[in-house]
């Protein structure tokens, strides 16, 4: 397996080693982050798991976060901009109840152990309580990534003590979501949609500049549906569909790879690949969908093999000189995969009393709203550039990869599973490859990912933004890779300072 954290890989190890699959080590392994990756994840945040069972299709989870279904007036709204500094990048994100949508990660969890689990849930949240009963030891990761988001974490004081409380010498504890980890053990994911949680969570909003109600927890659903397929490179590969526009995007650029076929000039072809990417989903109104019958409609002309060959015709005949998530992959000794990506955006500032849940703040991320912020469709599941991802290649060799990142992350799972079907790289060295990523027209690049020779054709097509070293900006895939009678593989991204196990 692999993770994001040490706490997280142990949590899913330890459901393997108790004769779990790998989905048992999947909600394990999410529930541990939501303790050990308080940036990246919580119980307030939503996500999407694909699962590959070795009996049956893959198919995706979507518990990501719902729209509320009533807006309150903007003016009563707390919904406060807040600049994040990466480094050479700065982005704002909003804070405030008035930026938290209806969370869907408890109600995931319970939904994939009743549909694939084979251990009860009291097993498989125990390592997640014990690490937070117990503690957890403070990293330089999770020092660099509470700087970038501080202003958010010290929004109010329930979420400023949780930063405050830890540091190198004092191990982070949170008795309060120990104890609520112990409760939807005992009681179900109803603790939080129709009980006790839940009325705290509805009676902050009310009180303190937000949309969300009891109606909007008691409606939430998980939703099921068939992995979007694809092919590159001789695999077959299969991502997140709608509401993901992460996974569309992932579909349509590795039909474009596959179309132009491969070259020397690996950064420029990315480059121009990434950029024809960005410019067909604003061609394919997927920029603008906000719902999934908008994505669903968007995916019919992205994915229209004419719409990939009009593309490549641009790419070959234009001159040369012209954000807060965690994934987790696993694979267990049968061959199930399991790739579950979760975010909690950067948290909107709010802990719902005396649960130690942080609330996410996707109503106030810019990327989750395209059309302006207090635009969104009321009670509909909100976009995601999550993409979850499993392929199958030889056969019977299978992987399983996503990554964190916000816009980042499609291209940084696109460039790991370039490099490791057509460049024969290891899946550990299709990780650790330098990344870069186009937005607009800035290209943002790590160290080694352009040659000096392909600087100056860049640069007559690309702002070019150099990054000093590898970084988290460029996203964190954690992979897995599986062959029946050969050696598993795991690869975590040091980007964000992941780890990786093989029991």
């Amino acid at each position: 397996m692999a993770a994001g954290h040490p706490v997280t890989a142990a949590a899913a190890a330890e459901m393997l080693s108790a004769g779990g699959n790998a989905f048992d080590a999947a909600v394990a392994g999410v529930a541990a982050a939501c303790v050990a990756e308080p940036v990246l994840a919580s119980l307030g945040g939503g996500g999407f798991l694909t699962a590959m069972a070795v009996d049956g299709a893959p198919q995706v989870y979507d518990f990501f976060v719902q729209t509320p279904k009533r807006k309150r007036p903007a003016a009563v709204l707390d919904f406060a901009p807040i600049a994040c500094d990466f480094g050479p990048a700065v982005q704002t994100f909003h804070a405030g109840m008035g930026a938290a949508a209806t969370p869907g990660i408890p109600a995931g969890l319970f939904a994939v152990q009743r549909d694939l689990g084979s251990l009860p849930m009291s097993d498989l949240l125990a390592p997640a309580i014990k690490a937070a009963r117990d503690g957890v030891a403070w990293r330089p990761f999770e020092g660099y990534a509470f700087g970038i988001v501080e202003g958010i974490w010290r929004y109010t004081p329930g979420t400023a003590a949780l930063i405050d409380g830890f540091s190198e010498t004092e191990p982070l504890r949170q008795p309060a979501l120990a104890d609520t980890l112990d409760g939807l053990a005992c009681e179900g994911e109803a603790l939080f949609y129709r009980g006790e949680i839940g009325a705290r969570l509805a009676l902050l909003a009310r009180e303190c500049g937000g949309h969300l109600t009891m109606d909007d927890l008691r409606g939430y659903a998980v939703q099921r549906q068939p992995a979007l397929a694809a092919s590159f490179a001789r695999a077959r590969i299969w991502t997140a569909p709608p509401p993901s526009s992460g996974g569309l995007l992932i579909a349509f650029a590795l039909g474009l790879l596959e179309a132009l076929g491969d070259t020397d000039d690996t950064a420029l072809l990315l480059a121009q690949v990434m950029a024809a990417t960005n410019k067909a989903r604003i061609d394919s109104g997927l920029a603008l969908a906000e719902n999934e019958v908008e994505e669903t409609r968007a995916m019919g002309h992205l994915l229209s093999p004419e719409t990939v060959m009009r593309y490549r015709k641009a790419i070959l005949n234009r001159s040369a000189t012209a954000r807060g998530t965690t994934h987790l992959s696993i694979v267990d000794s049968k061959g199930n995969l399991a790739a579950v990506t979760l975010s909690n955006g950067e948290g909107c500032g709010y802990m719902i009393p005396g649960t130690g849940i942080h609330i996410n703040n996707m109503l106030g991320e810019e990327d989750l709203n395209p059309r302006g912020f207090h635009r969104w469709t009321p009670d509909s599941r909100m976009i995601s550039m999550m993409s979850p991802t499993v392929a199958m290649l030889d056969g019977d060799r299978r992987i399983a990869l996503g990554s964190g990142g916000s816009n980042r992350l499609r291209t940084a799972i696109l460039q790991v599973l370039r490099n490791r079907l057509t460049h024969g790289c290891t899946l550990a060295e299709a990780v650790a490859a330098p990344r870069l990523h186009v937005e607009g027209t800035r290209l943002s690049h790590e160290p080694g990912a352009v040659s000096e020779r392909q600087i100056s054709d860049l640069a007559a097509q690309f702002e070019l933004e150099p990054w000093p070293e590898a970084n988290m900006f460029f996203g964190g895939v954690h992979a897995v890779e599986y062959k029946s009678g050969g050696p598993f593989q795991a690869a975590a991204d040091a980007r964000r300072a992941g780890v990786s196990l093989i029991l």
